[in-house]
């Protein structure tokens, strides 16, 4: 039976201005693989591989502006494709979670690896570590422990609040290439399950949320902090997810999917 993957330990990014996608990417891999300038460059290659499509169809070649990068924004925010085209050099498949490939994971979501979530102006990934679910949003202080029973719920909760949810599927990198000396990128951060909840702890007892942003409204979303998990282990599947979907109800109002990720939270501690 083969050990745990990085020694036991969990790989975090917290929220370095819009580089949520980076963050994203880093977390479902674990470890510090891409930076903003990788990802970059990944966008130009797609960008000229679409030019070139373009140029050569007589069908909307008119509307197609070959000055305008489609993969980034000028505040550098990335498209779905370029975290698809990152996560394909590890020969990983991203697929959306509405996708009849990805019924069984609609089934049950436990038996799968990761998850990529996006709304508007925010990734960010939720990943199976050593056998345990951790939620490695950006804007929290430390990846936060997601139940197996939960799990379920809160990605049904995300999808009725609007979010678009990928799964991420194929053969994942059990070590980092990099020592944990070498790794860290100014946001990166290796943490033990204990680390995460004492830091998460630590957060709660000084009045900060732990929680991310909400990205509409920008203000913290703690709807799950009256609850215990042992709480929720102990309430019905259904009334779980119909408690959940309620208090997310009027967190994120329907809005056209936006290709581009808008993250503008800057790091917050």
């Amino acid at each position: 039976m083969e050990g745990p993957s990085n020694g036991g330990m969990l790989y975090h990014e917290v929220q370095e201005a819009k580089l949520c996608a980076v963050h994203c990417v880093n977390t479902v891999l674990q470890g510090p693989f891409f930076s903003e300038f990788d990802l970059a460059a990944l966008a130009s290659d797609l960008d000229r591989t679409e030019r070139q499509m373009m140029m050569q169809s007589t069908v909307g070649a008119g509307d197609f502006r070959t000055d305008e990068s489609h993969n980034v924004s000028l505040g550098g925010d990335f498209s779905i494709q370029v975290l698809q085209k990152a996560l394909e050099v590890w020969d990983l498949q991203v697929i959306p979670l509405d996708s009849p490939v990805a019924e069984p994971a609609q089934v049950d979501p436990e038996l799968e690896n990761a998850f990529i979530c996006h709304l508007q102006d925010h990734w960010f990934s939720i990943r199976k570590v050593n056998g345990e679910w951790y939620n490695f949003d950006s804007l929290y202080a430390a990846p936060e422990h997601l139940s197996k029973f939960y799990l379920s719920a809160y990605l049904d909760s995300l999808k009725g609040a609007g979010w678009s949810i990928f799964l991420v599927r194929g053969n994942f990198p059990r070590e980092c290439p990099l020592s944990s000396s070498e790794a860290l990128n100014g946001y990166g951060q290796w943490l033990t399950s204990e680390d995460c909840v004492r830091i998460l702890k630590s957060c709660n007892s000084k009045g900060e949320s732990s929680r991310p942003l909400d990205p509409i409204r920008r203000q913290p979303t703690d709807q799950f902090t009256s609850l215990s998990e042992a709480e929720l282990l102990a309430m019905e599947d259904e009334d779980l997810k119909a408690a959940i979907a309620a208090s997310l109800m009027d967190s994120a109002p329907a809005i056209p999917s936006s290709k581009f990720d808008l993250c503008s939270t800057e790091k917050s501690n």
